[in-house]
């Protein structure tokens, strides 16, 4: 596990999935808003990608888990 999949992992115990979306929300706004430092742009960017990381594993939980729930009746009506 690299330390942005490990930064990820931890963000996402903490944040949920509206959470994390909400908060990047903010960031782009901010970021297209300009009128930050370069430093600050910078750290809001980083921040942005952590955020996108976070959504896109909650995303990427809930596909599986709604194509587990797809496959289920498909397997029941084979046996």
């Amino acid at each position: 596990m690299t330390d942005d999949e490990g930064t990820a992992a931890a963000a996402t115990g903490t944040l949920g999935y509206e959470q994390a979306r909400d908060e990047l929300i903010e960031v782009v706004r901010r970021l297209e808003a300009g009128g930050t430092t370069l430093e600050e742009s910078l750290a809001l960017w980083e921040r942005g990608e952590e955020l996108a990381r976070v959504c896109r594993h909650w995303l990427e939980g809930a596909r599986a888990r709604l194509d587990a729930a797809l496959a289920r009746p498909q397997d029941a009506d084979e046996g």
